[in-house]
């Protein structure tokens, strides 16, 4: 059996290709380029896509994207029933979200830890308990304090944002997931 990965954006089904909706475009551009057809799950509150792929270290994966209907805050629900009927362990699933702390365009990878202020990764780790070990794909978006936050994060992301998801900065993610699956494979 191939080695497994879940990745879940979190954003807002409403606002979509804005700031706050990140995890939501980066899944949208890696289910184009893996070709992972993704359907509404009933079950889980989200559209849910699988394949096996050729993936980030020229070796198959089990790629699994999902991108939950509920509001991120509140999505919990979803990732978690999601991450047990899937990969099962949360150290083989990559939570991809905004950061208002870190600079536009830049991607931080962190395992487990804090919730850093993020109310949506806050509510997958208040589920989860004590088995809160998943990584999480920072996407820094950099709030200009004198703006509202959430006049900040809801308008549409500029265009040169959205592109360089789309192109420059996803052969970092894929290079990002190689790594994860690699490291699972140790465990």
């Amino acid at each position: 059996m191939p080695p497994q990965l879940l990745v879940v954006g979190l954003g807002n089904l409403p606002h979509p290709n804005t700031r706050h909706s990140v995890g939501h475009v980066i899944v949208d551009v890696l289910a184009a380029w893996f070709g992972i057809h993704r359907s509404i799950n009933r079950s889980v509150g989200g559209f849910k896509g699988r394949s096996d792929i050729l993936s980030f270290l020229d070796d198959i994966v089990s790629l699994t994207l999902f991108k939950p209907k509920l509001l991120m805050n509140i999505a919990s629900p979803s990732v978690v029933s999601t991450l047990h009927n899937t990969v099962k362990l949360p150290a083989s699933m990559v939570i991809v979200h905004d950061s208002l702390d870190h600079k536009v365009k830049v991607l931080l990878v962190k395992l487990e830890g804090s919730a850093n202020g993020h109310n949506g990764v806050r509510s997958v780790i208040d589920a989860l308990g004590a088995n809160a070990d998943f990584y999480c794909f920072r996407i820094g978006i950099r709030w200009d304090c004198a703006v509202d936050p959430a006049n900040y994060v809801l308008p549409d992301m500029p265009l040169d944002r959205l592109l360089h998801w789309n192109s420059i900065d996803l052969d970092r993610v894929c290079h990002e997931l190689g790594r994860i699956t690699l490291r699972n494979r140790t465990i």
